[in-house]
């Protein structure tokens, strides 16, 4: 160890990236005592900063660092502390030179798999740091660096955000291990690989990225691991903080990077050719790149019948729309065309209408801000009262503000609508980028009446088509045009249709079949050849009418049926 002086315990300042670019080149000299000053110097300010010396088969003297709010106490007692103060049974009653300590203490003593030397002090403060147990022996120059982290966790449970009636009840948490073991029991393949890194100088948040070798693009991989690389910051205490540094477009409201906590839904996306990339605090995966399709689709939409899931997802279209364009249509027909709406209605319409003081489009903005803040209410307060305040805001301030005359009973209705369609919108972060595009949708609306409305939406679709999501067009398979990955776009085509991978995220293997099927017609076709109707009625009366019309059966000369005459 180098001749620095180890600062007085009571002068040294809190443990900094500094302190340990200070130590980094600093090794273990073998002088115990030198090691501890050094190591209790930089972390023994802390509470709950244990040391505890021992020697090591009674005859060594040795001493353990570790933090008791990061590991578990009875491993260390079981598995290191005890196995180190008494020596193996085949060597009780010889003496151990010091050129053998290093080798029976790791290969005979250590009662622990994931144990190894180190003999750079920074290493060994970082491996504190992280819930690791160290251990120095006088006159060793490297150090035992043995994981027994253990946090409390909460269990697996379900999504609290994408609730499904048939599929997976399975959902991330914030352990990184628990959720790389959720991944890896439903791929047990040796395609499956993982890559880990650290983020943050002073979090060191572990992140790990996740794809299928032999699938993903092997430019997408380095794509993704250069921009993650660059990023620079004190501390990642979520995965959102990463997404908001690799997504392509900052000022864009429409998120082009997927968060999920559904490890199925991971999964899925990583046999496509996509990214996965999850941190250690985060109960939420990103996956890249992403496309808008993905955001109006559920991982329900596979587990059930194409046909019925096709249904569904029109109408969770048609919701999405709504909650785009509806309060916008509305102020236009009002102010400018009431001539497009029927007789009768238009005279129900006015009549509701006829005690606001207010114009159509202030009236509509009132009320969507309205929703909005008691939307926002709801969410943030606690959950005893939080439905409870979304009832009372929803049917008597809404039905005071009618009474009052101050909304008309179709605006009401009219925001209700809009409201519930973007509740239907399967990903918070799109819904919450149309809800955004409403308020200037409303406001061109109020002022120039339907133009405004197509000038709106045709801003919004060449900006959605300007988007790119590591470089895939974020309009695809629309645009640029694509059959094969149409037939899961608007409709949910059977499974046998989508033969393919999408090829805008260019994987390597594009057959999701078989290599004996070509398409799946074909391996339709071959399972309904091996079908048989066993049960089939019209086969029981068949061979009991041959038997009754004197036909000899198939089990006439069994042997085993015997003589029955």
């Amino acid at each position: 160890m180098s001749k620095r002086k180890a600062p007085k315990k009571q002068q040294q300042p809190p443990v900094s990236d500094q302190a340990l670019k200070e130590l980094q080149n600093t090794k273990i000299s073998g002088n115990l005592e030198e090691t501890v000053t050094c190591i209790d110097g930089l972390l023994g300010m802390n509470a709950d900063f244990l040391k505890r010396r021992f020697h090591v088969f009674g005859q060594y003297p040795a001493v353990m660092f570790y933090y008791s709010s990061l590991t578990n106490s009875t491993m260390i007692n079981t598995e290191i502390l005890k196995p180190l103060m008494y020596p193996p049974p085949s060597l009780e009653g010889q003496s151990i030179e010091d050129d053998r300590l290093k080798s029976i203490l790791i290969n005979d003593s250590l009662y622990h798999s994931e144990g190894q030397m180190v003999s750079s002090i920074a290493s060994l403060v970082e491996g504190i740091l992280r819930g690791e147990t160290v251990i120095v022996v006088d006159k060793l120059d490297e150090a035992f660096l043995v994981r027994t982290r253990n946090l409390d966790k909460r269990a697996i449970d379900q999504p609290a955000t994408e609730q499904v009636i048939r599929g997976p009840r399975e959902g991330f948490i914030e352990m990184l291990e628990t959720n790389i073991s959720l991944l890896r029991y439903r791929l047990p393949t040796t395609d499956f690989r993982i890559e880990t890194m650290e983020i943050g100088r002073r979090s060191k948040s572990k992140v790990a990225i996740c794809y299928m070798d032999g699938i993903t693009n092997p430019d997408l991989l380095k794509e993704v691991n250069k921009r993650l690389s660059n990023i620079d910051i004190d501390a990642v205490l979520d995965s959102g903080y990463l997404e908001q540094y690799i997504e392509d477009n900052h000022l864009s409201p429409f998120p082009q990077v997927q968060y999920t906590e559904r490890p199925d839904k991971v999964v899925a996306n990583l046999l496509e050719g996509r990214v996965a990339i999850l941190v250690d605090g985060s109960p939420l995966a990103l996956v890249v790149p992403t496309v808008f399709s993905q955001f109006y689709q559920t991982v329900e939409d596979y587990t059930e019948r194409f046909v019925l899931m096709s249904a569904i997802r029109m109408a969770r279209l048609v919701a999405l729309v709504f909650s785009l364009v509806f309060p916008a249509l509305y102020v236009a027909v009002i102010s400018f065309n009431p001539e497009l709406i029927p007789t009768e209605f238009a005279v129900a319409v006015a009549g509701g209408r006829a005690g606001v003081p207010f114009p159509a489009i202030i009236e509509v903005l009132v009320i969507e801000i309205s929703m909005e803040v008691l939307r926002e209410a709801t969410i943030r307060l606690p959950q005893q009262v939080g439905g409870a305040l979304s009832i009372v805001g929803v049917l008597v301030v809404g039905q005071a503000a009618v009474a009052a005359g101050f909304s008309s009973p179709i605006t009401v209705v009219i925001i209700a609508l809009t409201t519930i369609g973007s509740f239907a919108t399967p990903a918070y972060n799109a819904a919450l980028a149309l809800r955004l595009l409403r308020f200037p949708l409303i406001i061109m609306a109020g002022i120039f009446g339907l133009y405004g409305i197509m000038i709106g939406l045709i801003l919004i679709m060449n900006h959605l088509l300007s988007l790119k999501s590591f470089g895939v067009p974020y309009m695809s398979p629309y645009v640029p045009g694509n059959f094969q990955g149409m037939k899961d776009l608007l409709i949910r085509g059977p499974l046998w249709w989508m033969s393919e991978r999408p090829s805008f995220l260019q994987p390597l293997e594009k057959n999701r079949l078989g290599p004996e099927a070509e398409t799946g017609y074909d391996m339709l076709k071959t399972l309904h050849k091996q079908t048989e109707n066993v049960l089939d009625p019209m086969n029981v009366q068949k061979s009991k009418g041959a038997s009754a019309n004197g036909e000899s059966t198939s089990d006439h000369n069994d042997p085993s049926r015997g003589n029955t005459d």
